[in-house]
């Protein structure tokens, strides 16, 4: 084989490998990422069937109901609400009233299923997409009177 020959195998070998590497990264990185959706999305139809999404706003006063370690609870955007199942230990900030979002797949039934609860870290703090959430509830509610 000539040296030019094997030049343009080791090139052409290491360009497959490069692309095994980058295609193996994408997967993973695509299989992690949990978008997020406002309640008025998740009702309207917009949120994937089947994959995890996260859900974010407020948690509606009076919604929480614990049953041994699931908690029931209902998120909302002031305009749509979502009811939300978590089984676990909730963030010692968890309460009704405040901001919070939520990661899981949405159920057959229409609860949403959770498998990690956010919750806020301070007075003034909420998770920016809920913030443009919320804002967004109550800009549309304000058209509408």
């Amino acid at each position: 084989m000539k040296p030019r020959h094997k030049r343009i195998a080791i090139i052409v070998g290491a360009l497959a490998g490069l692309g095994v590497a980058v295609g193996l990264v994408l997967n993973a990185l695509q299989s992690n990422v949990a978008f997020f959706f406002t309640p008025t999305q998740v009702i309207g139809g917009e949120a994937p069937k089947n994959k995890a999404f996260r859900v974010g706003g407020m948690v509606r006063e009076g919604s929480i109901k614990r049953d041994q370690m699931t908690v029931h609870f209902v998120i909302t955007d002031t305009a749509k609400e979502v009811p939300v199942s978590y089984t676990g230990i909730l963030p010692d900030l968890f309460k009704e009233g405040k901001g919070a979002v939520v990661q899981g797949k949405l159920g057959t039934n229409g609860e949403f299923l959770a498998t990690e609860v956010l919750a806020k870290h301070d007075e003034n703090y909420m998770p920016p997409e809920a913030q443009h959430a919320v804002d967004q509830a109550k800009k549309a509610g304000s058209t509408l009177k």
